[in-house]
C-alpha cells in the first residue's frame, strides 16, 4: 500500500505523468490531499492550488454527512436529499449548518491561500487530488465547484477509494 501521504502522492504522480504535457493545474483538498497533491504537482511541474470542502453534519451526528459545501466565487452546496429526508433534517438545521460551514470554508481559504485568490483554471486541465474517498459527498462538491470554472478537462486523482464510489463519481470528472 502506501507508507504515508507523501509516498501515496509520489505513486499517484507516476500514474499521472502522461498528463504533464497538458500543463495541468493541481487542485488539492485540504488537509490530507495537500501533501498528496504537492507530490503530484512537483512531479508534473504544475502549479498547486486548494479547494476547501466541508461536510454538512446531521443533527446530533456531525460525522454523518448529509451534504457538503465547497469554496469558490459561487460556493457549491450538495445535499443528499434522500438521507436528509430519511433522518428528518429540518430546513432550519440545514441552513444553519450551511452558514456555519461556509464561514469555516472562508476561514480556511484565507489560511491556506494567505489572502491570494485561486488560480484561473478556465480552459486548463485540472487534476483534483485528495488523499482518499469514502462516500464521495465532499469530493463531488469539490468537482462540481471546479467544473463551474470551465476547465478544459477535469481529472480526479486519489490513491484510495471504494470501487463503487469511484464508479459513481465517473460522471463528475472526465
Amino acid at each position: 500500500m502506501f507508507l504515508d501521504r507523501k509516498d501515496a502522492g509520489r505513486k499517484l504522480a507516476r500514474a499521472l505523468l502522461k498528463h504533464k504535457e497538458q500543463k495541468p493545474i493541481i487542485v488539492a483538498v485540504p488537509r490530507g490531499g495537500v501533501p498528496v497533491g504537492y507530490e503530484v504537482a512537483r512531479a508534473l511541474a504544475a502549479p498547486l492550488d486548494v479547494i476547501v470542502v466541508r461536510k454538512l453534519g446531521a443533527p446530533g451526528q456531525p460525522e454523518l454527512g448529509i451534504g457538503a459545501v465547497s469554496d469558490g466565487d459561487q460556493p457549491r452546496t450538495i445535499i443528499n436529499e434522500e438521507l436528509a429526508r430519511m433522518i428528518g433534517v429540518s430546513r432550519e438545521h440545514l441552513m444553519r449548518e450551511i452558514r456555519l460551514q461556509l464561514k469555516e470554508v472562508e476561514r480556511r481559504q484565507h489560511a491556506y491561500r494567505s489572502g491570494r485568490t485561486g488560480l484561473d483554471i478556465s480552459g486548463r486541465t485540472v487534476i483534483v487530488v485528495d488523499d482518499g474517498i469514502a462516500t464521495g459527498g465532499s469530493i463531488r462538491a469539490a468537482l462540481r465547484s471546479v467544473r463551474r470554472n470551465n476547465p478544459k478537462r477535469l481529472i480526479l486523482a486519489v490513491p484510495v477509494a471504494p470501487a463503487d464510489t469511484v464508479e459513481a463519481l465517473r460522471i463528475e470528472a472526465d
